[in-house]
């Protein structure tokens, strides 16, 4: 039940705040970025340096979108 309280949160934000929408796209901007250097067969140091930066990025974001969420929820409740 929480998780679903959850992604009518994030289904709302996504559909009412373009910021919140900005930051869904830029973390599966960097999930698809990090997904592309993973699967590649053989990972260079310049990559894997890329990788870890793009794992940060992607952290900060999702960090936002939650904060953004329990503000959202705590206006709500």
């Amino acid at each position: 039940m929480e998780n679903n309280t959850q992604d009518e949160m994030r289904a709302h934000l996504f559909a009412t705040d373009e910021h919140f929408r900005t930051l869904c796209e830029q973390h599966a901007q960097y999930s698809h970025q990090i997904d592309a250097i993973e699967s590649s067969g053989h990972v260079t140091e310049k990559e894997e340096l890329e990788e870890q930066r793009l794992k940060k990025l992607k952290l900060h974001v999702k960090d936002e979108m939650n904060e953004m969420m329990a503000r959202s929820r705590a206006s709500v409740g």
